[in-house]
């Protein structure tokens, strides 16, 4: 029996025959996430992200986190001097962005900007786009990021809410990339805010965006 990485409760598992894939889906937090034996290495996946366009260069790539700014940032996030991009690939769209907005940006990556620059900071808000499905322990990595935000201040993911129906999941597209391994629901979120304790859910938008604000 595989137990929910969110909230422990008892999984249900479906199977990709085809590529001798299994997933787990909680029951009670709809957490979905690929066993720990397929995971890719290191190595591979930073390679699948090497291939990746993420440049001012592709105007799509621009143009998604233009729209995330406009119906995620500046709605509710008011006066913020200081941000950090975590996770924000080989090229920092979303960091660039936030300072032709004026904001002090930090960025992080694993692969491509491996200083932990913000050890010793807080900052007003925290962007983290297409990042947390790549994540092998997702609520350690929120409540690290959580410690690194001013009280009040905003923690801003995107990545997409997984489909509820099993077949219809592993038909899904996004599942496919196989360095994808977890898929969040709103009410997982809830969950490892819940956990963390100092974190509210503000609101989720289209499926593919929550906010926190780190409770005062």
């Amino acid at each position: 029996m595989h137990l929910c990485k969110i909230c422990q409760a008892n999984t249900s598992v479906m199977t990709d025959i085809k590529k001798d894939l299994s997933y787990y889906r909680c029951g009670t937090c709809g957490f979905v996430y690929l066993d720990d034996e397929a995971i890719i290495d290191a190595q591979s996946e930073k390679k699948h992200y090497e291939l990746h366009n993420n440049s001012f260069e592709c105007r799509g790539y621009v143009e998604m986190f233009e729209k995330f700014i406009d119906v995620a940032v500046t709605p509710y996030v008011k006066n913020a001097q200081t941000a950090l991009e975590f996770g924000c690939g080989s090229g920092p769209v979303l960091a660039e962005l936030l300072r032709q907005g004026g904001m002090e940006v930090d960025q992080y990556d694993l692969y491509f900007y491996p200083e932990k620059v913000y050890e010793e900071k807080v900052y007003d808000l925290i962007t983290s786009t297409e990042v947390f499905e790549h994540l092998k322990e997702p609520l350690k990595i929120l409540t690290m990021l959580t410690q690194h935000l001013v009280n009040g201040g905003y923690l801003i993911l995107m990545t997409k809410f997984p489909p509820s129906d099993d077949q219809e999941f592993l038909n899904w597209w996004y599942r496919r990339d196989v360095t994808h391994i977890g898929f969040f629901t709103a009410k997982s979120f809830e969950v490892m805010a819940n956990e963390i304790g100092l974190l509210k859910v503000v609101t989720t938008i289209d499926e593919n965006i929550v906010i926190f604000q780190k409770q005062q």
